[in-house]
């Protein structure tokens, strides 16, 4: 990733979350995390990797449902002549972090019990 590429996800992400904490309204009672954007070479696409807690796969959905209202927002907010389109996606990194630490947990108490 180009250093370029890599100042704007960050910039794409800073402007998200602050667009999605004020202007989205979830229908649960969920915390949403946006871990990550990564910003395609040619500036089209980014894709940005939505976590929740608890974890609920039907986030990412809801936020895509919602993308042209945040990509709107985000447009008016970003100083670019094209400002990426944006796709959310769930975060499956967590998940399995959680996963394979819960199996290292499982071993560690059959060790010691």
């Amino acid at each position: 990733m180009s250093r370029r590429t890599e100042r704007i996800s960050q910039l794409i992400k800073k402007e998200l979350s602050q667009i999605i904490l004020r202007n989205v309204n979830f229908p649960s009672n969920i915390l949403v995390t946006l871990t990550r954007v990564n910003v395609s070479p040619d500036l089209e696409q980014a894709k940005v990797y939505v976590a929740t807690i608890p974890d609920d796969e039907k986030t990412a959905v809801f936020l895509q449902e919602k993308s042209f209202f945040i990509q709107k927002l985000l447009n008016s907010r970003m100083r670019m002549k094209i400002v990426p389109k944006i796709r959310f996606v769930e975060e499956k990194q967590n998940a399995e972090a959680a996963k394979i630490e819960e199996i290292i947990e499982k071993i560690h108490r059959q060790e010691n019990g």
